[in-house]
């Protein structure tokens, strides 16, 4: 993996944790030659991230649209930004640029951000690898809910597989590169409905 793309909030969250963890995971990316993508930001999680990757000498691509550059105040250090229009472009270009996801803890966009990218492997669009650095438990519910909607038959157990989970970097990076993309897609039929 030569890019990683990474979705985390603007926010930096009720515990300096998930602050330190950001910052680690920049530096940790620019110590193994993976650049960052992320959403083009310097505030909450989104700065700590590329302040983390670029004090340690690794490369960060900023995309954000153009309504968002004052909202969420664009890093001006990147190694490049890339303005673009809507969010959904954004979303794009991010996937485009990247080897794989990985999401930090966040809000609605982190969400639907995450959503799609594994929706959007569902479908068999792309065959990357998605992770979750579950940065002090803060995803455990999101992820006893995925695996309430394997148990109630509205998710296929492989691609519940498709998500990686860990609390420790290094072991999601791990997971990461190992990940094989299942070779089912998600096929609705008649029979299905």
């Amino acid at each position: 993996m030569k890019n990683i793309t990474v979705f985390c909030g603007s926010s930096f969250g009720s515990d300096d944790v998930f602050r330190e963890q950001a910052s680690l995971l920049g530096k940790t990316l620019a110590k193994e030659n993976i650049q960052l993508i992320y959403g083009g930001a310097n505030v909450g999680l989104m700065g700590a991230i590329a302040d983390g990757a670029l004090n340690a000498g690794g490369k960060a691509i900023g995309v954000i649209p153009h309504f968002l550059q004052t909202k969420e105040i664009a890093h001006e250090k990147l190694t490049k930004l890339i303005l673009v229009e809507t969010m959904h472009e954004r979303k794009t270009k991010m996937n485009d640029l990247c080897d794989g996801v990985i999401v930090l803890p966040g809000g609605y966009g982190t969400l639907e951000e995450f959503f799609e990218m594994i929706t959007w492997a569902q479908l068999g669009l792309h065959k990357k690898p998605i992770g979750i650095l579950n940065i002090d438990g803060f995803y455990n519910d999101l992820i006893n809910l995925i695996q309430n909607m394997v148990d109630k038959g509205f998710l296929k157990q492989i691609n519940h597989d498709m998500l990686l989970i860990s609390d420790n970097i290094n072991d999601l990076l791990e997971k990461m590169r190992n990940y094989e993309a299942p070779t089912v897609g998600k096929w609705i039929s008649k029979e299905n409905t």
